[in-house]
């Protein structure tokens, strides 16, 4: 009867708009999270980091969010869950016995082992820094990144796995931090218009550092980027930038992190504010007011 009615509501209202592969795994145990989360703290709140490679960036989210450090767990003191490919992408590289901070002699020295990384080819293997295809507009190490060749690929699976981790926070409507680059605006734009069809309200927090100080730090990461991927992403960041201010409008946040700092109180309370205040998208609200009242008359099991 549970299954019944939850599946019913949730045909029937774009508000529980959650693919059917996912309520045919574990019906019960979504139906009581979308019911029993309405209360968590963060609730429809989405928050994007943006920020090229070596800004801190994910130092930053740890700092404002209060993500344990050393666990660097998907899960923060505010409540939102940490979405980022990129702890997948370095266990899947540890899984095939490649340190991640090889990736740039790899990138020099080893096209195929690079090819089975990405999924993508090398750029110095074919001697030339990124070009833009007329046809697309976009630049060849973007072709065929949804090809079968990508999908297999080390990054191609931590895409997977992070994209289904997304979706599973997404059907309880649960507070998220986005983690990215932000060198694609047309990616982040998408994913905003998304998150709000789903009832989120928005924010993004862009971590910024120069260029010089970027390369400085990419040699002490543990995933060491080749030079020219590094300096192409970083400008990309910047190019964006002031689109990422419109787009976002009072909900954006400049975090100058040039010089390794405890993030500044205004920042975190800004952010902070934002996750703790009632949902502002009428979506969320409907969905709010939806949930609690099915909680409120039992649907859902003790």
């Amino acid at each position: 009867m549970l299954k019944k009615y939850i599946r019913e509501e949730v045909i029937k209202d774009s508000l529980f708009s959650v693919e059917s592969e996912m309520m045919s795994i574990k019906e019960s145990i979504l139906a009581q999270m979308i019911i029993e989360g309405v209360d968590d703290p963060g609730i429809l709140k989405c928050v994007f980091m943006a920020g090229g490679p070596g800004s801190g960036k994910s130092f930053t989210a740890m700092e404002i969010f209060g993500i344990d450090k050393k666990l660097k767990s998907s899960f923060s003191a505010t409540g939102l869950k940490s979405v980022n490919s990129d702890a997948a992408f370095e266990a899947g590289l540890k899984k095939h016995g490649i340190d991640p901070k090889d990736l740039a002699r790899i990138e020099k020295e080893d096209a195929e082992l690079w090819d089975k990384i990405t999924g993508v080819g090398s750029l110095t293997a074919r001697q030339s820094r990124p070009k833009r295809n007329p046809k697309t507009g976009k630049f060849d190490m973007q072709v065929g990144l949804g090809s079968d060749k990508f999908k297999q690929s080390i990054r191609g699976r931590a895409k997977a796995i992070t994209d289904k981790q997304k979706k599973f926070y997404e059907a309880g409507r649960l507070g998220m931090i986005i983690d990215g680059t932000g060198h694609r605006y047309d990616k982040i734009s998408k994913l905003k218009k998304h998150a709000e069809s789903l009832g989120y309200d928005c924010y993004m927090v862009f971590v910024n550092t120069s260029l010089k100080v970027a390369q400085e730090r990419n040699q002490n990461r543990d995933r060491v980027l080749p030079e020219d991927l590094l300096a192409k992403s970083w400008q990309d960041v910047q190019d964006n930038l002031g689109k990422f201010q419109n787009l976002f409008g009072g909900n954006f946040r400049i975090v100058d992190n040039t010089v390794y700092r405890p993030i500044a109180k205004e920042v975190q309370k800004a952010v902070n504010k934002f996750v703790r205040k009632p949902v502002y998208n009428k979506i969320g609200q409907r969905w709010v007011k939806n949930a609690k009242a099915l909680k409120k008359a039992g649907y859902i099991r003790k």
